[in-house]
């Protein structure tokens, strides 16, 4: 399986975002913001950093790039994306997921290992886990707070799309301790934490981010 990871000016964590799909047993693939063609991938990572050094918006330019207007066509068709910290920004940015990221609402940047609830295992990125089981992976943010309307976080937690949820504390005030949703296909998931960062035990708090990269290449293996 290919799996494609966009690299946007100011990406930070694309060569672990694509270490971590190779330790998962696929191909990853290296995709440049400013191209169009996914070069026949089975699946996308949006990975964390700060696009644009984060002017304007956190995610807000690299949603306009050109490989974006890709990504959005085929996600809209089906093609799994997952989204991690600033690619989870760039998501909601371009309309694939709902809400915004705004600041910390203690207004300091926060890097912790962080305790996630999964509340959704069976998204395309999610299957590897168990519905409820706990997992630690890193955090490290500063405008990782998810923020949405009454109304919106309402219909979120009504039709079972916040994917994951902050345990053991809540690391940047996200409303209703989410840390990450998905689309109403469970296609597209977008979360703040960085499960690149805990795919092996040399380097990461843990290994339970692998499962993210395992799911989606189970699901279209099994497809």
């Amino acid at each position: 399986m290919r799996i494609g990871v966009i690299t946007f000016p100011g990406s930070l964590d694309d060569v672990d975002a694509a270490r971590a799909v190779r330790l998962a047993g696929a191909e990853p693939v290296a995709l440049w913001h400013a191209d169009d063609d996914l070069a026949g991938v089975e699946a996308v990572v949006l990975p964390g950093g700060f696009s644009y050094g984060d002017y304007l918006r956190a995610g807000a330019i690299a949603a306009r790039a050109p490989m974006m207007r890709t990504v959005v066509d085929r996600a809209r068709q089906g093609l799994p994306v997952l989204g991690i910290c600033n690619g989870f920004q760039v998501l909601c940015e371009a309309g694939l997921l709902p809400g915004a990221l705004t600041r910390n609402s203690h207004l300091h940047f926060r890097n912790r290992d962080q305790g996630l609830l999964v509340e959704r295992a069976d998204t395309a990125w999610t299957s590897s886990y168990e519905q409820g089981q706990t997992i630690v992976v890193p955090v490290k943010n500063g405008e990782g707070r998810y923020v949405g309307s009454d109304a919106d976080l309402d219909a979120l937690e009504g039709e079972g799309r916040v994917v994951v949820r902050y345990v053991g504390g809540n690391p940047n005030g996200s409303s209703r301790d989410i840390a990450g949703v998905t689309s109403a296909d469970g296609r597209v998931v977008g979360l703040m934490p960085h499960p690149e960062h805990a795919v092996e035990d040399l380097t990461g708090p843990s290994v339970d981010g692998l499962g993210f990269f395992t799911s989606v290449l189970q699901g279209v293996l099994s497809a």
